[in-house]
């Protein structure tokens, strides 16, 4: 079987790869996609592989926006860190999903069902409709409920409402409110802005975006810059220019 990866997280990619070797060696992994844009052009250049394994929630969009540009007829398993409220909605559209960091024995069975569903030439009845209003109620497009970090030779789903802040120091990392920091594979900030909920989430400089609960009080100062201290840290000071602290102020107040 000819396979794809569309999954904007490296190192949950890699490990996907990883397990794909162990559980199901015949799988060839045509190539692995890091976006919808990406998506799209690997689709329109290539034949339809005979499984996808797709992230629900990607850097530019929510994947299931792909079957409205494209009429798919192979198995799609959904990857995801979202937990219960879409699981319902990926039942009954027949298709499989697995909750990240994936389970290898849920890997396997989610491979099997499909090999069935390949040799037997059914497509999946997705409708993508009803996938798209699943996510409506729960969570906001863009907005990520888990971040997948490495430990010790281990995935880690971290929580996004257990962070403190995002900080970029060389390497991009997150803190969590026990300040155990973690590296997360982005390039920049703004990747990460792009999928946090803007209503919890700062992007107070060049260098940190802020939990709003992680904030203990801010300082003013005579020049109109602002200084944060957090709940965590003690002794934490994070400045605020004073252009962008009224936007900031104005955040803080909602």
């Amino acid at each position: 079987m000819n396979a794809i990866i569309i999954e904007d997280e490296t190192l949950v990619a890699k490990e996907l790869v990883k397990k794909l070797a162990e559980v199901a060696p015949d799988i060839r992994i045509h190539s692995t996609l890091s976006s919808l844009k990406t998506a799209r052009t690997w689709l329109k250049e290539n034949a339809e592989p005979d499984l996808i394994f797709m992230d629900v929630q990607l850097s530019d969009g929510i994947s299931f926006e792909l079957f409205q540009s494209f009429s798919l007829q192979c198995p799609v398993i959904f990857t995801t860190a979202y937990n219960e409220y879409a699981i319902q909605a990926f039942k009954s559209n027949g298709v499989d999903y697995l909750l990240k960091p994936v389970n290898k024995q849920d890997l396997k069975t989610a491979i099997d069902k499909c090999r069935r569903l390949v040799q037997n030439k059914q497509p999946l009845p997705i409708d993508v409709a009803a996938l798209l209003a699943a996510f409506a109620p729960g969570v906001t497009v863009g907005q990520k409920e888990k971040f997948i970090v490495n430990f010790r030779s281990t995935l880690l789903p971290i929580k996004t409402s257990d962070i403190a802040y995002f900080v970029r120091d060389q390497l991009i990392y997150l803190c969590t409110f026990d300040n155990l920091r973690h590296i997360l594979d982005y390039s920049t900030l703004e990747e990460i802005e792009e999928v946090l909920n803007p209503a919890k989430f700062y992007r107070v400089n060049r260098q940190y975006i802020v939990n709003g609960n992680a904030i203990k009080s801010v300082h003013t100062h005579p020049t109109g810059k602002l200084t944060l201290k957090l709940t965590n840290e003690p002794d934490s000071a994070i400045d605020i220019s004073r252009e962008k602290a009224p936007a900031f102020k104005k955040w803080l107040d909602t």
